[in-house]
C-alpha cells in the first residue's frame, strides 16, 4: 500500500482506539449498553472510511485486517476481522431504524437479531425481548420456533401491524393462543409410543420451558386437578392462571386426533370454574386442548359461532418450518 493510504489508515486507527477507550471509561454506566452504542459507532466510521477509500482496490479487507491487528495488540482478544464485520454489518442492519438502543438488549442479543432480513419481524423480537426481559437462550429458541410466524396466523391485518409495533399484546382470550404449539423441548419420539401421561409429566418436568411457550402472563396451578358432581370425578390435566386476563386457563392433552366428545368435555371443565371456582371479579375461563391432530371444521361445527372461551391447537414436537409457516400465512392472506 501506498504512504498515502498508510497515512489515512493511521489516522483512522487512532481514531478508533479512542473511541474503544472513552468506551472504557464509562464504567458507572450499563455495560452491555456502552457497549451496543460503541459497536454501533464503530461500524459506522467503519462503513463511512470503506466508502471513502473505496476507489482503492480491496481498501475494505484491508483496513478490517489492519484494525483488527492494531486492536487485538492494544485491547487483547475480542477485535477479529469475523468481529469487525459483524460490528459493520450491525450498523448498516439499523443505521435508518435505530436512534438509540435499549438497555434491556445486549450486543449478544443483536447476533441474533442481525439474521433476521424481515425489519417488522426483527422489531417485533426487540420489542419482546424489552418487555419480558429475554435471555439469549430464550430469544434464540422463540426465533428457532418462529414465533412471530405463528403469532401471524392468528391476526388479522391490523393485528399483523401491531405485532411489529407493539410486540404481542394480550387482551383478549384470542390473543394467547398459538396454533401450532411447538413442544420440541421436550425431547420426546415424533411417533405414538408415548401416551397423554407422558405428555404431561414431561411438560411439568420442563414447566420452565413451557411457560415460554405459552406466553406472557401463565402461572402454574397444578396439574390433574379434580373437581366432583353428581357423585362424577373429572380431572383436569393442567391448570394455569393469566395474570394479564386475569383468568383460569385450562389444559388438557390428546395425543391423538381431536374428537368432538374432546371439545364437550373442554365446554363442561370451563362451565364449571366459571360456576364454582372462579371469582366474581375474574374473567371467564379458558379452554385450549392441546391435540397432536385436528380438522378446523369439526371444532367450527361443534363450537358455538361467538365462541371465545374454548380452542384446539396442534402441538409439534419438531420445531417447524419457516417455509411451511410461510406457506400458511400466504395461503391466509389470499
Amino acid at each position: 500500500m501506498s504512504n498515502e493510504i498508510q497515512d489515512k489508515t493511521n489516522s483512522f486507527v487512532a481514531q478508533i482506539k479512542q473511541l474503544i477507550k472513552d468506551a472504557q471509561l464509562g464504567v458507572t454506566k450499563s455495560v452491555n449498553s456502552i457497549m451496543v452504542q460503541t459497536y454501533y459507532e464503530l461500524g459506522r466510521r467503519i462503513v463511512e472510511h470503506e466508502q471513502d477509500g473505496n476507489h482503492y482496490s480491496n481498501y475494505g479487507d484491508y483496513l478490517l485486517e489492519r484494525l483488527s491487528n492494531e486492536l487485538s495488540k492494544e485491547f487483547g482478544k475480542g477485535f477479529s476481522k469475523r468481529k469487525l464485520e459483524l460490528i459493520r454489518k450491525f450498523y448498516i442492519t439499523y443505521k435508518i431504524a435505530k436512534t438509540a438502543f435499549s438497555q434491556s438488549i445486549g450486543w449478544s442479543h443483536y447476533l441474533h437479531l442481525m439474521r433476521i432480513s424481515n425489519e417488522e419481524e426483527r422489531s417485533f423480537y426487540e420489542i419482546e425481548i424489552e418487555k419480558n426481559n429475554w435471555t439469549v437462550r430464550e430469544l434464540e429458541r422463540q426465533i428457532d420456533a418462529s414465533l412471530y410466524e405463528r403469532l401471524l396466523l392468528s391476526k388479522d391485518k391490523k393485528g399483523v401491524i401491531e405485532l411489529s409495533k407493539k410486540g404481542q399484546i394480550v387482551e383478549t382470550a384470542s390473543d394467547i393462543i398459538k396454533d401450532p404449539y411447538i413442544l420440541e423441548f421436550l425431547n420426546l419420539p415424533e411417533s405414538n409410543l408415548y401416551n397423554e401421561t407422558d405428555l404431561e409429566v414431561e411438560l411439568i418436568n420442563k414447566l420452565e420451558h413451557f411457560l415460554l411457550e405459552l406466553g406472557k402472563g401463565f402461572t402454574f396451578v397444578g396439574r390433574q386437578e379434580r373437581f366432583t358432581f353428581d357423585e362424577e370425578h373429572y380431572r383436569v390435566d393442567l391448570v394455569f392462571y393469566n395474570r394479564l386476563l386475569k383468568c383460569f386457563v385450562l389444559i388438557d392433552l390428546k395425543i391423538g386426533k381431536l374428537k368432538h366428545q374432546d371439545l364437550g368435555q373442554m365446554q363442561m371443565y370451563v362451565n364449571y370454574y366459571d360456576r364454582y371456582v372462579k371469582l366474581e371479579e375474574e374473567n371467564k375461563t379458558i379452554g385450549i386442548i392441546l391435540c397432536k391432530d385436528k380438522k378446523d371444521t369439526l371444532v367450527e361445527i361443534t363450537l358455538p359461532e361467538n365462541n371465545n372461551q374454548v380452542f384446539a391447537s396442534k402441538y409439534e414436537l419438531i420445531l417447524p418450518s419457516k417455509k411451511e409457516l410461510q406457506q400458511l400465512i400466504e395461503n391466509k392472506n389470499n
